[in-house]
């Protein structure tokens, strides 16, 4: 891995961290309060694909996870992530490299709608889904309930997503980190 990838893995762990300093919103119906910090997960999967994108959230998950308070509200450690809050964190990776796989099978006929659908299915339904999933385990309660409770996020989510694509288009224009001249293969 060269330097200058291992320079944008860092630093979009660092934007991750740096969205937390938006206050998060609390919802009442469910322990999971609606954050920024997705948006940023959209932002690296979409600008330093797949790969990249995977080892930066798991270099901010691992951050967490040892305890650096890189979380909003100033959270982080063991104990957040097996808390209700615990799926979606531990689905920012997947998600990220989700959106980078996808972005980076696309390059070439990449749309601002196309991304949108993109960064939501990988930042909006993963995410969703596997904190649903998590959640649902963890407090014993049925998934299709839980589920519903989490609706509440979709406005939110599906915003960051329009805001994430509008933003991954400029920067991929301007400067892109996915090499449009190989063929991208896994």
């Amino acid at each position: 891995m060269r330097v200058r990838d291992m320079m944008f893995m860092s630093l979009f762990a660092a934007i991750i961290g740096v969205l937390a300093i938006f206050p998060p919103i609390p919802v009442p119906v469910i322990p999971v309060p609606v954050v920024a910090q997705t948006l940023g997960i959209m932002l690296a999967g979409g600008i330093l694909g797949a790969k990249r994108a995977g080892l930066s959230v798991l270099l901010f998950v691992f951050l967490i996870a040892v305890g650096v308070p890189l979380l909003t509200g100033g959270r982080g450690g063991l104990g957040v992530l097996v808390g209700p809050t615990g799926g979606y964190i531990l689905s920012w990776p997947i998600a990220a490299w989700i959106i980078g796989y996808l972005t980076e099978k696309n390059i070439h006929s990449l749309t601002y709608w196309k991304l949108v659908l993109i960064t939501t299915f990988g930042g909006v339904i993963i995410v969703n889904i596997i904190g649903v999933t998590y959640l649902s385990i963890l407090s014993n309660l049925p998934w299709g309930p839980t589920a519903v409770s989490a609706l509440v996020f979709l406005p939110g989510d599906v915003l960051k997503a329009l805001i994430a694509s509008a933003v991954i288009i400029k920067i991929n224009q301007v400067y892109p980190l996915i090499d449009r001249g190989k063929r991208v293969t896994y």
